[in-house]
């Protein structure tokens, strides 16, 4: 049953189930509750955006994803809805996001990049004027980030009031009739309920936080740094390497200036053509060790410093701002925290709670097991069969395992350096389809087409820029460029549906209270009391199995998912 959902004033909002009228409700959460748990008793149903056998019946429990009698809660934007039901205990089956399968079906229809919220659509719907998208991710909406985010919000357009359930209704129903038009409605069908499936976690885990133990982090930062500074200055140890390379040119300068870093080198008669590390590296000169050694530990203080900790870490946990789909192969990003870009060392500083653990589990070679699936080649799905696919593959390659993985990753990244003109000539030859697959992808991208996922996520269509360039002299580099992108986008993005598909699936899977704290790409982290390890980690190798099978269905590639129980994040690498 689907479920029209519009958050009022004070709580509020209103209700409109599937066939039914618009109801007002004093107590929003209360009411989703409610229905949540009177449905939650129903038959397993939807597995990628649904719970299993360990969730139903919790409102508000550990699981996550849809029995088939649960609801499928439809609104404008999980970001404005959920995160207040989720304060409230409410912790939902599924839903269908509008503004997600919007831009999914914006790009598949060509128009990439149209604004895609659940007003805009209407507009569209009906040849209005189309208004522009109040992204609240990009526009620091209150409630969603940081402690500073509200103070921001003040001073932002005010916002426009949520669409009106009717409305959500309407463009709900416009979206399911262009999911059944598009080339395999099954297949985008799997594709908006994973999208929408992973805004439920996103905001979870961004309610639930990963552990962070803020007094290891402080210890880690004066272990690094010296003592916190007082604000506008550096720290100690930035300070004296600072000092270190004032002294070896002569002169001060800030090291943080691009600008007068090159100046530098070149009064000191070593001029540069940038002061990027690779570039400086080349140069023989003894103020290069320091300022690369200062920019390195500058760049620490500034993404996971004490100002970074006091805005994103609360009550011992860090609680960061995912953005679904935020990159165009629809691998996440974040909008505030850095959580895809927690340095090494501060692995140290992630520390489960007193008598829980934390499950770390990553997919092994996870884009070239994609490749063998989605081509179909035979030889390539017989070594994606094994744990370690690299040296499966190794025998076509002299028994040279590097020599595979050379191979394979210039096949999906369009490598030409070094032996890998002569490494694919061997893998054109023991795997013809597999190298056809992205050959044909490549192409279409050099040609201006689009290529498209296994689910049918679709690549940005080629700038006018691009169009230009193809047109002159630098055409052949510039298709080339294009041709690299589109060659890993068809792999790259289909590994992103993977991962969302087996994070549902898990979701759903986990026993309460384990939750889901940390994604990034192929790994997964759970948090779960110690005497539940193992049913977190069998639970882990399920998920990856069903992942499997509701992409490729039946097929020999594996998706090997090692999952380890660690007390320290650092611990599990």
């Amino acid at each position: 049953m689907n479920v029209v959902v519009v958050p009022g004033a004070g709580g509020s909002g209103l209700l409109r189930p599937e066939g039914g009228g618009t109801e007002t409700v004093a107590d929003l959460a209360a009411a989703v509750r409610e229905l949540e748990a009177r449905a939650g008793d129903g038959p397993a149903g939807d597995p990628a955006a649904g719970r299993g056998g360990h969730g139903a019946g919790r409102a508000g429990g550990g699981g996550g994803g849809a029995g088939g009698g649960a609801p499928r809660w439809v609104w404008a934007d999980t970001r404005e809805v959920y995160p207040a039901l989720l304060e409230r205990g409410v912790r939902l089956a599924r839903c269908h996001d509008l503004a997600l399968t919007e831009g999914l079906l914006l790009a598949h229809e060509g128009r990439y990049g149209e604004p895609r919220s659940a007003r805009a659509a209407h507009a569209r719907l009906h040849g209005l004027p189309v208004p522009d998208d109040h992204d609240a991710h990009e526009q620091g909406h209150a409630g969603h980030h940081g402690p500073g985010a509200r103070q921001a919000v003040l001073f932002e357009e005010e916002r426009p009031p949520p669409p009106d359930a009717g409305l959500v209704a309407e463009v709900h129903a416009d979206q399911l009739r262009r999911i059944e038009a598009t080339a395999d409605p099954r297949r985008f069908r799997l594709l908006v309920a994973a999208e929408s499936a992973g805004a439920l976690i996103a905001a979870e885990m961004a309610h639930d936080g990963m552990p962070w133990r803020r007094d290891l982090h402080d210890a880690l930062l004066a272990e690094m740094l010296g003592p916190r500074p007082v604000h506008g200055m550096r720290p100690a140890r930035l300070q004296a390497l600072a000092d270190e390379v004032a002294a070896v040119f002569g002169t001060s300068f800030n090291p943080d200036s691009i600008q007068q870093i090159v100046k530098a080198f070149k009064a000191a008669g070593t001029p540069v053509s940038s002061a990027r590390a690779h570039e400086l590296k080349k140069i023989d000169h003894p103020g290069v060790a320091p300022l690369l050694a200062y920019r390195e530990l500058a760049r620490f203080h500034s993404f996971h410093g004490w100002a970074w900790a006091d805005q994103w870490v609360r009550d011992d946990r860090f609680r960061p701002e995912y953005v679904v789909g935020g990159v165009v192969t629809g691998r996440w990003a974040t909008s505030g925290g850095g959580a895809l870009q927690i340095h090494r060392a501060m692995r140290r500083v992630v520390v489960a709670d007193e008598g829980w653990t934390l499950v770390v589990a990553d997919a092994a070679q996870l884009e070239p097991r994609v490749l063998a699936a989605m081509a179909g080649d035979r030889g390539l799905a017989r070594a994606a069969g094994e744990a370690d696919l690299y040296r499966a593959l190794a025998r076509a390659f002299d028994g040279e395992r590097d020599h595979a993985k050379i191979a394979m990753l210039s096949a999906m990244y369009g490598g030409t350096s070094g032996d890998a003109p002569k490494l694919l000539a061997v893998m054109r030859q023991r795997f013809p389809e597999a190298y056809r697959f992205v050959e044909d992808a490549a192409r279409a991208g050099e040609e201006g087409r689009l290529v498209r996922s296994w689910l049918g996520r679709t690549c940005p269509p080629p700038s006018a820029r691009w169009r230009e360039l193809v047109s002159g002299p630098e055409g052949s580099r510039a298709a080339r460029d294009r041709g690299r992108f589109t060659r890993n986008f068809v792999v790259q993005a289909t590994a992103a549906e993977w991962a969302l598909a087996l994070m549902a699936v898990l979701r759903g899977l986990l026993p309460d209270p384990a939750r889901l704290v940390f994604f990034q790409h192929d790994e997964v982290m759970v948090h779960c009391p110690q005497e539940l390890a193992g049913e977190v980690a069998e639970a882990v190798g399920r998920a990856a199995e069903e992942a499997t099978r509701l992409l490729f269905g039946p097929t020999p590639v594996r998706f090997p998912m090692e999952a380890v129980a660690v007390r320290c994040y650092a611990d599990a690498k």
